[in-house]
């Protein structure tokens, strides 16, 4: 019994993860039926539970694991991020989408893209910041991700090729976190009125 806990708990995690599919399905099913439902209460609902999940999860892997993964051996560094890009492969683009979607919906229900300019420039700001951060997490943190833990997942990972990937990575990351902060602060101005 103790040599099989050993190798199982030794068995490399599965990358992807494809039954977390029904999990997106079913997001992205609760965001396409608050659309067309059109109650902006459950609209802004999906859009505040996505935002929050996506800035807090955000916020907390840049500012408190990063530091804590950059600091550890990299044996723990190895572990902590094979099982962990499994985790957030498709939840942090589901996140992103459906908090983007939502308050472009939410906006246009509830009037925002008409307003005037100044008061429209806090929408163009929420546009402006959302744009950004879906196509950095899209385009540059999901792929760098996950070529560093299929990297991590080889018998000898190349570490100088995993240093350079991770190096770039960090500031997209703390330049994410920066523009979370600041989509907060959009967030925070619209919900007590432009």
């Amino acid at each position: 019994m103790g040599a099989s806990f050993t190798a199982s708990s030794a068995a490399q995690p599965q990358l992807i993860r494809w039954h977390y599919l029904w999990y997106v399905a079913a997001a992205l099913a609760v965001l396409v039926l608050a659309i067309l439902y059109g109650n902006v209460w459950f609209l802004n609902w999906v859009h505040v539970m996505s935002g929050v999940l996506w800035t807090g999860i955000d916020l907390f892997m840049g500012f408190v694991i990063g530091p804590i993964i950059r600091s550890v051996a990299i044996p723990v560094r190895k572990e902590f991020i094979i099982r962990l890009t499994p985790v957030t492969l498709f939840l942090l683009p589901t996140l992103s989408v459906l908090t983007g979607t939502a308050g472009w919906f939410l906006a246009v229900r509830m009037g925002f893209i008409q307003l005037p300019w100044p008061q429209f420039g806090w929408i163009a700001a929420a546009l402006v910041l959302i744009t950004l951060m879906t196509i950095q997490g899209l385009g540059y943190l999901l792929p760098t991700s996950v070529r560093v833990c299929l990297e991590l997942q080889k018998p000898n990972p190349d570490g100088p090729k995993i240093g350079r990937m991770m190096s770039r990575f960090y500031y997209v990351v703390a330049s994410q976190g920066l523009m979370q902060v600041a989509i907060i602060i959009v967030m925070a101005r619209l919900a007590t009125g432009v």
